[in-house]
């Protein structure tokens, strides 16, 4: 069970953890569907500025609450939305940057699926069976 000290924390971990289950099983069962997602977003210039606009949106939506790290549940969704919110301004500003890096993971697509599934599990079922302590544990 994962101790954090607030609940914000665990409901936000859930759903985390929920949309990459779903993008790890949505790239498992269709990884030629991220290579279509990736060549629209290169050839759709708008396309990639509002994905990236989204992303920054939603990372610092997140972040205005929640910029807490006391924990490895709260650092990890700290992270995961400055990382969010980097990819956004990314896709803005330097958006082939973006592709170069993307690209490189579609060469193993059934790998990064099974990260970002891990990944997934394991933050929706901390933020699910974890606890909200006032009082943050050391153990």
């Amino acid at each position: 069970m994962a101790h954090t000290l607030t609940v914000p924390t665990l409901r936000l971990a859930e759903a985390i953890g929920l949309f990459c289950l779903a993008a790890g099983a949505g790239m498992m069962i269709a990884p030629e569907r991220w290579r279509a997602i990736l060549d629209d977003l290169e050839r759709l210039p708008g396309l990639a500025y509002a994905f990236g606009a989204i992303a920054f949106a939603i990372g610092v939506a997140i972040l205005i609450p929640h910029h807490i790290t006391a924990d490895w549940l709260a650092a990890a969704v700290t992270v995961i939305a400055i990382l969010a919110a980097i990819e956004g301004l990314a896709l803005v500003a330097v958006p082939q940057v973006v592709f170069v890096l993307a690209r490189s993971f579609l060469a193993a697509p059934r790998l990064w699926a099974i990260v970002t599934i891990v990944i997934g599990a394991v933050l929706f079922l901390a933020g699910l069976t974890g606890r909200a302590d006032a009082i943050p544990r050391m153990i």
